[in-house]
């Protein structure tokens, strides 16, 4: 981390932590400062305490794990081997690029035929996990299975992810999230129609049926309902560039992935995927969240104007959003963003500064004022920060998008 962004972390906690002595010192009803405290810590996950997701992808040999992992990133991460075990050791490996990276323990294939490339330390593929999953706990755990192969003997299979688990939760006292991931869709039957969004009728019968058949098999030995995503992760590169992409349904498996990770690894999932639907959808969760709280503090009657609430709690939601977008996380950026607003707030201002200078010019900054106008102030900013900085839109299409949800939401 440079300095800058170590000075630009430092601001951010002390705005944090005025922002909750703040809530404390003021004469507001019990709930309500927990309600708000519970929306400060969360924008505290996404800002000050981000971190790679932690995912293990387990499945046999040729299930697709490793081009899982490049279409997740839309780039060549992880070797591919089309006639050989590659992975060996049981070992978690960082995949990254410039804009995150996520932590994954890429396994050895259940049921392995013969060794894989690499060396191995463990007898079988599920000790090698199991070494791995007690040095790191993991997020979430996706059980990979060939559309082809959903009804063949992966009884054993889906046996030993339950023990792994159970030696999760007993290691790490964590319920870890479990999904099974159906791929290479493209593959059945009617194998003309290979192209996404597969839209012959009797493809997405097979497809529909060979997600019916992974869901009853895990239902049956995980002994509860587990969600079921089929996926074509198919891509071709030349020197690193993609010339053929065939990626079905990954959109679906971030959403999925977004909902079940930690809040303090959701953010760079959301950044290193770029696709702007995912990162639309978490922005949106936390304006709305937020929205909701300063609309609640907005509506109590309590003045708040010395240390700005509502003010700190939209500068922390509109940085969220940047950094989800893949902007670089420093003041100029939202200063920027503001600029674009008509706000003008000097560069040299400290967080703390900068939320009480907005107190003049945002919504819902005033010591007593209405709960709608705080809330649809927040959320009129989250869509204006959304078109700006997700969806590149210039500061005159952002600022009239602002002034647009403003008067909506006032109404």
């Amino acid at each position: 981390m440079t300095e800058n962004n170590e000075n630009m972390y430092d601001e951010w906690k002390q705005l944090f932590s005025s922002i909750l002595l703040k809530v404390d010192q003021t004469k507001m009803p019990a709930n309500t400062k927990s309600l708000i405290k519970k929306e400060v810590t969360k924008l505290q996950s996404f800002l000050i305490h981000a971190r790679p997701a932690r995912i293990v992808i387990v499945g046999r040999r040729g299930a697709g794990k490793s081009s899982l992992i490049n279409a997740i990133f839309g780039e060549m991460k992880a070797s591919i081997g089309h006639y050989k075990a590659q992975t060996g050791t049981g070992k978690w490996y960082k995949y990254e690029n410039d804009l995150g990276g996520i932590d994954i323990l890429d396994t050895r294939g259940l049921g392995e035929g013969h060794d894989p490339t690499e060396a191995t330390k463990s007898a079988t593929p599920i000790e090698e996990i199991k070494d791995a999953i007690k040095e790191k706990c993991p997020d979430v755990m996706l059980f990979l299975c060939k559309g082809k192969e959903v009804g063949a003997r992966i009884d054993e299979d889906i046996d030993q992810l339950k023990e792994l688990k159970e030696m999760i939760g007993e290691v790490h006292q964590y319920d870890i999230p479990i999904a099974g991931i159906v791929t290479q869709v493209d593959e059945l039957a009617p194998v003309s129609n290979s192209e996404p969004p597969f839209d012959h009728p009797v493809k997405q019968e097979n497809i529909d049926a060979t997600v019916r058949l992974l869901e009853e098999k895990l239902i049956q030995r995980l002994e509860k309902p587990t969600t079921v995503i089929p996926v074509c992760a198919y891509m071709e590169f030349e020197e690193d560039r993609i010339v053929y992409d065939r990626r079905y349904n990954i959109d679906e498996l971030l959403y999925y992935l977004l909902k079940e990770l930690p809040e303090e690894a959701q953010v760079i999932l959301a950044k290193l995927s770029r696709v702007t639907a995912v990162q639309k959808s978490l922005a949106r969760k936390i304006g709305k969240s937020t929205a909701s709280v300063t609309g609640l503090i907005g509506a109590t009657p309590i003045p708040i104007a010395d240390m700005p609430v509502i003010t700190g709690m939209q500068l922390s939601m509109i940085s969220t959003i940047a950094l989800i977008s893949g902007e670089k996380f420093n003041r100029k950026t939202i200063m920027k963003f503001l600029s674009a607003m008509g706000i003008n707030v000097g560069v040299g201002y400290t967080l703390r500064n900068v939320s009480r200078q907005l107190a003049k010019f945002l919504p819902g900054a005033g010591n007593i004022i209405s709960g709608v106008v705080a809330s649809a102030g927040t959320y009129a900013l989250c869509e204006a920060a959304i078109a700006y900085f997700i969806d590149r839109k210039s500061k005159e299409e952002a600022k009239a998008i602002f002034t647009e949800k403003l008067e909506q939401g006032e109404k």
